[in-house]
């Protein structure tokens, strides 16, 4: 009898267990944000989640206002969507809200890298002393070498004739920024002497786009990895994409930049095994490349769609070419495009900012360790749940808000700057925001690269505009639409591809 009740009060036991962690008892308390866990116990909304994010947050914010909790496979995710928020959020201490937690499962899912306590400082002083200040001048010098080497070595030469030519814009974009951004940051081919160099630089675009095509392999199958629903033959093929990444960024080159070469020396100080480091050098790479070509190419594409957009910006590049003494013409040698130029194009800040404003669509999340009160701009106050999880979706929130950018689907490349050339304040309900588009995420968690990746996406847009013409094949043809399989991921990517043509430019020498 006795083993019948003990019996009986482990299945109970083990019954209510179940029921507990697939959120059967989870109620709402009177001080917590609206709750909604959906029909399918523990599951909750991830089907919807996974197979549109922006609609069913669109739809969750219609239903519960600004701020809501949902279940999302096993997880309770507070959605804040009032952008008033966002400080007290991102300042809160990591004893409170740690984004650690939530990245450290993702980057071992999704690169076999298992982080140490280290990594953040470490990222981050590596960051700030190679790709900031004097140290970002340098790699964006770097960074012009190699994007002429793929892009202009026949210019000067004489070797390219002034006729048109035919790619996909989003191929040519993403590989040309990803090869020149790899090469810049992981190294060239050694050389020895003018002629050696030649052979040297054949090797650097061979050996570059074949790694590119292996990279949009990985890259396709990012999105269904990092919510492991990969089918088993694509879960075979990551992992034979990944194997191949770790041995090929193991190997050192000539010409390695200090970014990756002391984040390397940092982790083996701290006794990261090589295998290990071999690992986050690609998790670095995805990281520092898997959203500049994309961003490059929605940049071009909307110039492209927008005459009077790309008129103004390509008037810009060359204003600033000729206050350089630069000029492009036949048979001249590639532009020298420095850093301080690249500070002086207001237009082309703005049409990068309004361009991502448009498509990119990280989500920011943090874990909750402690309760935590919150308030928002209405004046009530919540508490975060010890053991969820709270995000922003600043893409909804505020980047396609009309009430902080009007008519939010249009492309308007002057958005963000004034008449005479100064940032422009946006403003809700009356109120300036500090966050009114937040393409890097922000806080601590803000892309300790942003201000490399800017500058690759200028340099290549600039190189663009001042040695070619370009213009879409179609002219009437339409924007294409997002993958929404990508949000959450950074910047959005296409669903399919646009050919445009471009021939080099023959420009009429211009007095100084």
């Amino acid at each position: 009898m006795a083993l019948w009740v003990i019996l009986l009060c482990t299945l109970i036991a083990s019954l209510l267990g179940g029921l507990y962690l697939l959120g059967v008892f989870r109620r709402r308390r009177p001080d917590e944000p609206p709750l909604d866990k959906g029909t399918i116990p523990w599951l909750g909304y991830v089907l919807d989640f996974r197979k549109d994010s922006l609609e069913f947050l669109k739809r969750m914010q219609r239903k519960h206002g600004d701020i809501f909790t949902v279940l999302i496979g096993g997880y309770y995710f507070t959605f804040v969507m009032d952008p008033f928020c966002f400080g007290a959020i991102m300042k809160e201490s990591r004893s409170k809200l740690d984004f650690r937690t939530f990245a450290s499962k993702l980057v071992w899912q999704v690169f076999g890298y298992k982080p140490i306590e280290a990594n953040h400082s470490i990222i981050r002083s590596s960051s700030m002393k190679h790709l900031m200040g004097d140290g970002l001048t340098a790699i964006t010098q770097s960074t012009l070498e190699n994007f002429q080497k793929l892009m202009l070595f026949s210019l000067s030469s004489g070797e390219e004739k002034r006729v048109w030519q035919e790619d996909n814009l989003f191929h040519y974009c993403y590989n040309i920024v990803f090869r020149a951004g790899y090469l810049s940051l992981y190294g060239t081919e050694p050389h020895q002497g003018a002629d050696d160099m030649e052979k040297a630089n054949e090797q650097d675009r061979i050996h570059s786009n074949q790694l590119f095509h292996e990279f949009r392999k990985y890259d396709r199958l990012f999105p269904r990895l990092a919510y492991s629903v990969l089918p088993p033959k694509d879960k075979m093929e990551a992992e034979r994409l990944k194997r191949f990444f770790w041995s090929m960024l193991s190997v050192k080159k000539d010409n390695i930049s200090g970014w990756i070469s002391d984040q390397d020396q940092l982790l083996a100080e701290n006794g990261v095994p090589k295998y290990m480091r071999d690992r986050f050098m690609f998790m670095l790479l995805w990281a520092s490349q898997g959203n500049t070509g994309p961003t490059a190419f929605w940049l071009l594409l909307y110039l492209m769609k927008h005459p009077e957009a790309m008129k103004a910006v390509k008037d810009e590049v060359a204003k600033v070419l000729r206050e350089n003494g630069q000029e492009v013409k036949p048979g001249s040698p590639p532009v020298n495009i420095t850093r301080e130029m690249l500070n002086q194009t207001p237009l082309l800040d703005s049409a990068l900012e309004e361009t991502l404003r448009l498509v990119a669509a990280p989500i920011l999340v943090r874990a909750v360790l402690q309760d935590t009160r919150l308030k928002t701009s209405s004046g009530t106050e919540y508490t975060l749940r010890k053991g969820d999880r709270v995000a922003l979706f600043p893409h909804i929130s505020v980047q396609m808000n009309p009430e902080i950018h009007p008519k939010p689907y249009e492309f308007k490349y002057d958005r963000f700057i004034n008449p005479d050339g100064t940032k422009k304040d946006f403003y809700k309900n009356g109120k300036r925001l500090k966050y009114f588009n937040m393409p890097w995420g922000t806080g601590v968690s803000i892309c300790p690269g942003r201000f490399f990746a800017v500058a690759e996406i200028k340099l290549f847009v600039f190189l663009m505009l001042s040695h070619y013409d370009l213009e879409l094949v179609d002219r009437e043809e339409e924007i294409p639409v997002i993958d929404i399989s990508r949000w959450g991921f950074g910047t959005m990517q296409p669903v399919r591809d646009v050919c445009f043509r471009y021939r080099p430019s023959i420009r009429p020498t211009i007095p100084v």
